[in-house]
């Protein structure tokens, strides 16, 4: 599965009342296109752990890492408040390489 359609089950699970599937499906999401931009194989957490760790990344994309990496504790709640779709929406941007803008006309 591609990373827009992880995106995409990650959209659905939020919208069916399934925010732990959404996260998963989120931090997959991310995870591939960290395996796509650096080659790290495993699964999505050793990825967004080696991405955290990653002192050339810029910190809030390092620090969105951290929160896609970190796991619930024993009620399923996390300790923040952010939007792991758009943490792996921020991770996505930052790895993936953007077209060129057109050149204007003279």
């Amino acid at each position: 599965m591609d990373v827009e359609a992880e995106l995409l089950l990650a959209r659905a699970a939020r919208v069916s009342g399934h925010e732990g599937r959404a996260r998963v499906c989120a931090r997959r999401a991310a995870g591939q296109a960290i395996r796509a931009h650096s080659g790290i194989e495993g699964d999505a957490l050793k990825q967004l752990k080696w991405l955290a760790g990653s002192h050339a990344i810029p910190d809030s994309v390092r620090a969105a890492a951290r929160r896609l990496s970190t796991k619930v504790d024993t009620d399923h709640n996390l300790p923040f408040t952010e939007d792991p779709l758009e943490d792996a929406r921020l991770i996505i941007a930052h790895l993936t390489p953007q077209p060129p803008l057109p050149t204007p006309p003279d």
